[in-house]
C-alpha cells in the first residue's frame, strides 16, 4: 500500500513538473517577438518605391524594438515567384506579412487561404479576405501638387510621364498630375511613355530621353528607379521624383518628389496584431494625416511657385479642395465628373480614361 502511495505521489509530481514546464514554454512564446515580413518588387536601392517601404520597416523596428522581428525579400517578380516567396515567409512563422506591389494581389489571396492564422496587408490592391487587408495612400494629392509645380516651371508647355503599367493606380496619377499642371497653365500637355515594368533603369531612362527629344522640359515618373532623373540631369531638363526624394540621382534636375510615409501604418497594423485587434479593412492615407508629403523643393525654385504649392497643399489637407472635383472632361471632351461632385475612393480604383491634356491613347 505504501509503495502504491509513493508511486502516486511521484506521478503527481512528474505531471506537475511537466505542467510547469509547458507553462514556462507558453509564457516564453508569449513574449517572443512578432515575426513581420515584407515582400518587395524591386531592390531597396537609394530611393523610390521599395526604398520607401523599407524605410517604413525600419521605422517599425525603431518604434517597437524587441516586440518585433522583421525580415524582407527584395526583387520578387509578380506572379508565381511572389506566391512561392509569400508561402515561404508564412511557413517560416511570420504572423504578419506586407506584400507591397499591385501584382502581388492574387498571390497574396491564394497564400492567405492556406494560412488563416497569418495576417496579410497588401499595398495598392482592392481585393480583401478575412485575413487580408489593403492599404494605399491618396498619392493623387501629391501628384496634383507636383503637376502645379511642373506647370509653372515648364517653358515648352510639354511635360513627360514615364509610366509602368496601365492600371487605374497609374492612370489616376497621370490624370492628377495633368489636372494640377493645367490648373495653373491651361496650355500644358502631358506625354506618356509606358515601359511595362516597375523597375528597369535602362527602359525608364530611354523613355525619358525619347520625350526630351520631343521637346519635353519637365519629366516625372510612376516607376521605381532613378533612370528618368538621371536622364533629365544629363539633358539639362527638370525632373520630379516619386515615392521618395530622388535628388540623389540628379541634384540639378530634381525639383521635388511625392513621398510616401508608410511607417505609422506599419506600426498601427503590427500593434493591432499584437493586441488581437487586427481586422480586415481598406486604409487610405493622405496629406491630412501625413501619410504622404512632398520632398524639399529645389533651392532655385521661385519662392512664389513654392508658395502656390504650399497653399494648395493646405487646402487639400483641410478637405477644401479635391483634385478630382468636377467639372472634369476626358480627352474626347466628355464630362466625366460633373460640377459639384468629386470622385470617391472606389470610383478612382476603376479609373481607365485620360483627362484633357494627356496626349496619346491609353493602352488596353
Amino acid at each position: 500500500m505504501l509503495a502504491i502511495r509513493k508511486y502516486c505521489l511521484f506521478k503527481v509530481l512528474i505531471i506537475s513538473l511537466l505542467g510547469l514546464g509547458w507553462s514556462a514554454i507558453a509564457l516564453a512564446n508569449k513574449h517572443d517577438p512578432l515575426k513581420v515580413a515584407f515582400v518587395y518588387v524591386g531592390p531597396v536601392d537609394q530611393a523610390g518605391w521599395t526604398y520607401s517601404h523599407d524605410q517604413g520597416r525600419k521605422y517599425l523596428e525603431e518604434k517597437l524594438g524587441n516586440k518585433v522581428k522583421t525580415t524582407y525579400v527584395e526583387s520578387v517578380p509578380e506572379g508565381a515567384d511572389a506566391e512561392r516567396v509569400i508561402t515561404m515567409l508564412a511557413k517560416d512563422g511570420n504572423k504578419l506579412i506586407f506584400t507591397t506591389s499591385f501584382g502581388y494581389m492574387n498571390p497574396t489571396l491564394k497564400v492567405a487561404k492556406k494560412f488563416p492564422d497569418v495576417k496579410f496587408e497588401h499595398a495598392s490592391g482592392y481585393k480583401r479576405a478575412k485575413n487580408v487587408s489593403t492599404y494605399f495612400n491618396r498619392v493623387y494629392q501629391g501628384r496634383y501638387l507636383t503637376g502645379i509645380l511642373a506647370g509653372m516651371m515648364t517653358e515648352s508647355n510639354l511635360l513627360g510621364y514615364v509610366a509602368s503599367f496601365p492600371i487605374p493606380e497609374v492612370v489616376r496619377g497621370i490624370n492628377a498630375f495633368t489636372l494640377g499642371a493645367r490648373s495653373v497653365n491651361p496650355k500644358a500637355e502631358v506625354k506618356v511613355v509606358w515601359v511595362s515594368s516597375w523597375y528597369d533603369p535602362g527602359k525608364e531612362s530611354d523613355a525619358a530621353k525619347t520625350m526630351i527629344d520631343m521637346g519635353v522640359d519637365v519629366i516625372t515618373q510612376h516607376t521605381d528607379s532613378g533612370g528618368p532623373i538621371s536622364a533629365a540631369e544629363k539633358q539639362d531638363v527638370l525632373a520630379i521624383g516619386y515615392h521618395s526624394d530622388m535628388s540623389v540621382y540628379g541634384k540639378k534636375a530634381h525639383l521635388t518628389a511625392t513621398e510616401h510615409n508608410w511607417g505609422p501604418h506599419y506600426v498601427a497594423k503590427t500593434l493591432a496584431v499584437l493586441n488581437g485587434t487586427w481586422t480586415s479593412e481598406d486604409v487610405w492615407g493622405g496629406l491630412s494625416d501625413n501619410a504622404l508629403d512632398l520632398s524639399t523643393h529645389h533651392k532655385d525654385t521661385p519662392r512664389h511657385y513654392s508658395s502656390v504649392v504650399k497653399h494648395t497643399k493646405s487646402l487639400i489637407a483641410q478637405g477644401k479642395l479635391h483634385p478630382f472635383a468636377g467639372p472634369i472632361k476626358d480627352q474626347s471632351g466628355k464630362v466625366r465628373i460633373p460640377a459639384g461632385k468629386a470622385m470617391s475612393d472606389g470610383e478612382m480604383l476603376g479609373m481607365k480614361w485620360y483627362v484633357e491634356g494627356v496626349q496619346g491613347k491609353l493602352p488596353k
